[in-house]
């Protein structure tokens, strides 16, 4: 197994660096950002308050730590735990409504955990979420789309582990942009930094990891994982058990329908009947609506 820092330190200041004043966007420009590059920074997403009340209740888990480092330690599976400020960040309003206007359809919440990286973490190896053949390491099936919202309850800067990425990697049709590959580090990664209480937005199929933590603070991350309705997994799945659902706050059971929920029609003719020209969520000027 490779245990090696995915960077060195004497690297972080030449690392290439996200350029964007991510407040600033539109709506169309943040649904480009997503789509063409394969992430987005949502800024300013959790207060103080609702950083210090989630901290909290993730203090209180018992995490297991991964394999190639006792500095890199996870909760997969939160749904069902007595979290209610945890759980609240599931719906949030700002995250539902963008990924309402992404989608053009309902929002399903397929999952939610959590992230610990210690000062001496190594760095996660360059990835993607997406498991369209399931995996032995990582779970099972993954939808077809899904969009994963990485909430950073402490500030992202060069030394504590900072968010990476491969721009636009998720395009490729290459070999090398097989789901399934991982690479130590990459010539053209991204190194992303922003303030605690934002979200890194990704498309699943985006390589993306983080750095090493070289700094003396923690940096706790909360991934929710969402999709839309039509794009419902390739086979059954189990249902939610309904005792852990009714621990959910309402706005955020409403996330949480059947997870086998899919909107595909497979009897569909060539030609339809009353075939029109519409189709908004297709066409290149949804990059530049301004609401």
């Amino acid at each position: 197994m490779d245990t090696r820092n995915t960077n060195e330190r004497s690297e972080l200041a030449g690392a290439r660096r996200a350029d964007a004043d991510w407040a600033a966007l539109t709506v169309g420009e943040r649904v480009r950002c997503l789509e063409l590059e394969g992430y987005l920074v949502l800024p300013d997403l959790l207060d103080a308050e609702q950083i210090s009340a989630i901290g909290a209740e993730l203090a209180a888990l018992r995490l297991t730590a991964t394999d190639y480092s006792p500095h890199k330690q996870t909760a997969d599976d939160l749904l069902g735990r007595d979290m209610p400020h945890t759980m609240a960040a599931i719906a949030l309003p700002p995250t539902v409504a963008f990924l309402e206007r992404l989608f053009g359809d309902d929002v399903l919440c397929t999952s939610i955990s959590y992230q610990l990286c210690e000062p001496g973490h190594p760095g996660i190896a360059i990835h993607t979420d997406a498991l369209p053949y399931g995996s032995r390491a990582s779970g099972g099936l993954s939808s077809p789309v899904l969009i994963r919202a990485l909430y950073y309850l402490d500030d992202l800067t060069p030394e504590c582990s900072p968010f990476k990425v491969v721009p636009r990697s998720h395009l490729s049709v290459h070999a090398d942009g097989n789901p399934y590959n991982r690479f130590l580090r990459h010539d053209e990664e991204v190194m992303v930094t922003c303030p605690a209480g934002s979200a890194v937005a990704i498309n699943q199929k985006v390589f993306h990891g983080n750095y090493p933590n070289y700094s003396t603070a923690d940096r706790r991350m909360l991934a929710i994982s969402y999709r839309p309705a039509w794009a419902g997994p390739v086979t059954e799945v189990a249902p939610w058990a309904p005792e852990r659902l009714a621990k959910l706050p309402p706005a955020a059971r409403r996330l949480f329908r059947d997870p086998n929920t899919r909107r595909i029609d497979l009897a569909v003719q060539n030609r339809p009947a009353d075939l029109d020209g519409a189709g908004a969520g297709i066409s290149p000027s949804r990059w530049t609506a301004s609401t």
